[in-house]
């Protein structure tokens, strides 16, 4: 789990710390980033090629399962993306 110290302490509906990612998937993780930003947009925020070449959400989960350095920077984004809602300044 990324280490975000300057988040305020927002709660999805079910009452969880966005933070801690309870019960969410890596799935949905993406599938949320790609409905928010899209594919391009996600390259852009994260500099990863299996977002700019061919993207898809197999290929891309495939490849985050097994980079952590890149799936900590996709759940880093999803954590600020999913607070920044919650919070309103979205």
């Amino acid at each position: 789990m990324p280490d975000l110290p300057n988040l305020p302490d927002a709660r999805d509906e079910s009452g969880h710390l966005i933070r801690e990612l309870h019960g969410v998937t890596l799935a949905q993780i993406l599938e949320y980033l790609v409905a928010a930003y899209g594919w391009p947009e996600l390259d852009n925020r994260i500099r990863i090629n299996c977002f700019a070449v061919n993207p898809s959400i197999k290929s891309s989960l495939t490849f985050l399962r097994r980079t952590p350095w890149a799936r900590a920077k996709v759940e880093e984004l999803y954590i600020r993306t999913r607070t920044a809602e919650v919070l309103g300044k979205r």
